[in-house]
């Protein structure tokens, strides 16, 4: 016949374990995991437990993922270095060659206005002369004066050269 005994344990308690309490835990069950697991918290540091989840992931997982991850930005910054290079070339030359030829253009567009001017001057210049002509001896009168003194006085201000003569022109340099 088998006999039955009851073997009345030792309490150790060890402040550590979850598992441990002043009371037998056949007294009391009111000490769970979730309550001992805030003492655990304060110790275990954001970074001890990203590196505990990278033991969970298997190996060749990990070797995969992390080729990936390297070959995406190789590939990225591979990239980054063509683009880069070709936005250093296209502004280098927009500002090698555009902004010379941005103040060619307007300096042209200046001169052009100033011919303009002269023109319009010198038209002007010519419509007085013969109105200056006129009311000196109208055509009625039947008498033309064609004294190269008489155009001179009659000439505007400033004027140098005298109607007959051609006027010269500026020098242009050679080429153009």
């Amino acid at each position: 016949m088998v006999k039955v005994e009851i073997v009345e344990e030792k309490e150790q308690h060890d402040p550590r374990s979850p598992y441990s309490s002043a009371s037998s835990s056949r007294t009391s069950s009111s000490v769970s995991l979730s309550s001992v697991g805030s003492e655990l918290d304060g110790e275990e540091s954001f970074y001890e437990r990203i590196v505990a989840l990278a033991d969970i992931i298997p190996p060749t997982t990990r070797q995969s993922i992390s080729s990936r991850i390297s070959k995406t930005t190789g590939f990225l910054k591979g990239t980054g270095k063509v683009v880069g290079n070709l936005v250093w070339i296209v502004t280098t030359s927009a500002l090698l060659v555009g902004l010379p030829l941005a103040l060619v253009l307007e300096d042209e567009a200046k001169i052009v206005q100033q011919e303009k001017e002269m023109l319009a001057q010198q038209q002007g210049a010519q419509v007085s002369n013969k109105t200056a002509q006129e009311r000196a001896c109208p055509p009625s009168a039947g008498v033309l004066i064609t004294s190269p003194y008489l155009s001179q006085m009659l000439a505007p201000p400033g004027s140098m050269y005298p109607p007959n003569q051609p006027q010269q022109k500026g020098v242009s340099p050679p080429g153009f």
